[in-house]
C-alpha cells in the first residue's frame, strides 16, 4: 500500500512538530524557565483553547490578507517576467528597479505603506504582494529564459506567433521554475503580511501578537505565533498538492 506524497509530508510535519514540543516541554521543566520568557507547551495549548475564538477571528484576516497578497504578488512577478522576456529594451530599465526595491528592507517600506494606504487591510495586501514579488518574477524569468532552443526552431517551423509560442510553449515549459517561486512565495507571504499588522492594524495575527506582548501574555503570544506557523505549513503543503496535480509532467521538481 503506497502513501501519497502529500499524506507523507504531512506525516513528517506533525512528526517534527512533535517532537519540537516534547523537546521544548523537557527544556522548561528541565531549566525551570519563567512563564514571561518561555511558556509552556500545555501553557500555550490552554491560551489556544481559552481564545480559540479571537484567535480564529485573527486568523481569517490575516488568512485574507495573504491570499489577496498572493494573488497580486503572483500577477505581478508573471507580468514582470514575460515583459523582461518579450522587450529585452525594457528589461535592461526594469531589472534594477526589481534589484532596488528588494534593496529596501520590508521593515522600512511597511510604515510608507501605512501612509499612503491607511491602516486597513489594503496596506498589508500590497506588503505581502511586494515580498514575494521578485522571487516570482526571478524563477519565471529564469525558466522562460531556459527553454531548449529545439522548442522554438519546431515553433518557427509551423509558422507560430509570438504570441502562440510564448502561450503554448515557453510558459508551459517555464512552469517548473514558476513552481519553485511559488513555494517560496507561499513561505514568505505571510511574513509580509504580519510586518504590516506589526506596524500598523486594528486586527489580525501580527496586531494579536502585539497586543499579547504589550500585556505581557506571553502564551498567547507564542499560541498565535504557532497559529501562524500552522498556517504557513498547511498553505505550503496545499501549494505542493495542487502542483503534483497541474505539473504532473515533472515531479520531480515538487518533492
Amino acid at each position: 500500500m503506497t502513501i501519497s506524497p502529500v499524506l507523507s509530508s504531512i506525516g513528517r510535519s506533525l512528526f517534527v512538530l512533535i517532537t519540537l514540543g516534547g523537546l521544548w516541554q523537557l527544556l522548561v521543566t528541565t531549566l525551570r524557565i519563567p512563564t514571561f520568557i518561555l511558556p509552556s507547551p500545555n501553557a500555550v495549548i490552554s491560551a489556544l483553547i481559552v481564545h480559540r475564538a479571537i484567535l480564529w477571528q485573527q486568523t481569517i484576516i490575516t488568512g485574507i490578507e495573504v491570499f489577496l497578497g498572493l494573488g497580486l504578488g503572483i500577477i505581478m512577478g508573471l507580468l514582470s517576467a514575460v515583459i523582461l522576456m518579450i522587450c529585452p529594451r525594457v528589461k535592461h530599465w526594469l531589472w534594477p528597479i526589481l534589484i532596488i526595491s528588494q534593496a529596501i528592507p520590508v521593515f522600512a517600506l511597511a510604515p510608507i505603506l501605512m501612509l499612503w494606504l491607511g491602516y486597513g487591510m489594503a496596506s498589508k495586501v500590497l506588503m505581502a504582494a511586494l515580498i514575494i514579488f521578485f522571487p516570482i518574477t526571478t524563477c519565471c524569468y529564469d525558466g522562460l529564459r531556459q527553454i531548449p532552443q529545439g522548442y522554438l526552431d519546431l515553433a518557427h517551423t509551423l509558422n507560430a506567433t509570438r504570441w502562440q509560442t510564448l502561450w503554448r510553449i515557453q510558459l508551459p515549459a517555464a512552469l517548473p521554475h514558476f513552481a519553485s517561486g511559488l513555494r517560496m512565495a507561499v513561505i514568505f507571504a505571510p511574513i509580509g503580511a504580519v510586518i504590516g499588522e506589526w506596524v500598523g492594524a486594528s486586527a489580525g495575527l501580527g496586531y494579536f501578537m502585539l497586543q499579547a506582548n504589550a500585556q505581557m501574555h506571553i502564551a498567547e503570544l507564542f499560541a498565535a505565533v504557532f497559529i501562524l506557523v500552522l498556517f504557513s505549513i498547511s498553505l505550503y503543503l496545499i501549494t505542493q498538492g495542487l502542483l503534483r496535480h497541474f505539473i504532473p509532467w515533472h515531479t520531480d521538481t515538487v518533492q
